[in-house]
């Protein structure tokens, strides 16, 4: 097993701006450095008390389609892409200050986000990151959608998904597995975008959803393919639950050692593996290094 990594924060602030997908609304995200030991925090700085939303899979609530935050009777949501590249990135100490309840959808991936944290600068800390070492198999769905995870002995993560449409769309079947580090995550995962097909968009519009969101903006599926784009991976789509997946784990609050089979997949499932594995798995680290 390797020994416990660094942990790393942000040389310096730094900002990404969009709007929402759903609310359609600006928003300005700042990328904060922070000390050891603070974890990934979301602060409200729209709000005069300024409350902080630690990313952590106990602040989790069920919403459609997105991964959104509550801690104080305060929101954040569609929170996955920033966490994603966060998490991608080893960046595991930084506030994350919003002046929206939803994160900028940019083009529904975490690109922007990586480019941003990059740009900053990725520094190394003085205390070692907390780890959860996967000891036993442990999954989580039923049959038609399922997440687990094994042992791996050879440390970090490791990423299997299995994305399923059927054959009667442009979708189908597709497969990732890689194993995620910074320069895997950057190369493979963080360009991969949101998918929808036509119908989904056309019903979201109907309730007064996503109004502001073009073809542009992500990838829409109809019976032939990608409308007004075209793919930036082949097997885009997996590769975005992959993405997802990266996020959803980052609300374990710790490094995850193991290696995850996923199977049609969501941001439900996903949390509801990272709660089970933190009651029945034990967290080590978080020591000053020596020198």
């Amino acid at each position: 097993m390797l020994p416990l990594r660094s942990q790393h924060t942000i040389a310096k602030p730094v900002e990404v701006a969009g709007f929402g997908y759903w609310s359609g609304k600006d928003v300005r995200v700042e990328f904060r450095p922070a000390e050891s030991g603070t974890g990934l925090v979301f602060v409200r700085q729209d709000l005069d008390s300024r409350p902080r939303i630690p990313a952590l899979v106990e602040n989790r609530i069920e919403t459609p389609l997105r991964t959104t935050l509550v801690a104080g009777g305060v929101s954040v949501e569609m929170v996955e892409h920033v966490l994603a590249a966060c998490a991608g990135l080893e960046v595991d100490n930084c506030e994350i200050w919003v002046d929206q309840p939803e994160m900028p959808g940019c083009d529904g991936s975490s690109q922007a986000f990586v480019d941003a944290l990059k740009h900053a600068g990725i520094v190394e800390q003085n205390e070692t990151r907390k780890r959860l070492v996967v000891s036993d198999v442990t999954r989580v769905g039923d049959a038609e959608s399922w997440v687990e995870v094994r042992p791996r002995p050879r440390g970090g993560l490791k990423v299997k998904y299995r994305l399923d449409y059927g054959s009667e769309n442009a979708i189908g079947r597709q497969t990732i597995e890689l194993a995620v580090t910074p320069e895997s995550f950057c190369r493979e995962l963080a360009e991969a975008r949101t998918f929808l097909f036509e119908s989904e968009a056309e019903w979201l519009r109907s309730r007064g959803l996503g109004t502001r969101v073009t073809v542009e903006d992500l990838v829409v599926f109809g019976d032939e393919g990608p409308i007004g784009n075209e793919l930036r991976f082949e097997d885009e789509c997996v590769r975005h639950k992959a993405l997802d997946l990266v996020g959803d784990f980052a609300l374990a609050g710790c490094e995850i050692v193991g290696t995850v089979i996923a199977h049609r997949s969501g941001h439900r499932l996903n949390a509801e593996l990272v709660r089970a594995l933190l009651v029945e798995g034990e967290v080590v680290g978080e020591h000053r290094r020596t020198a």
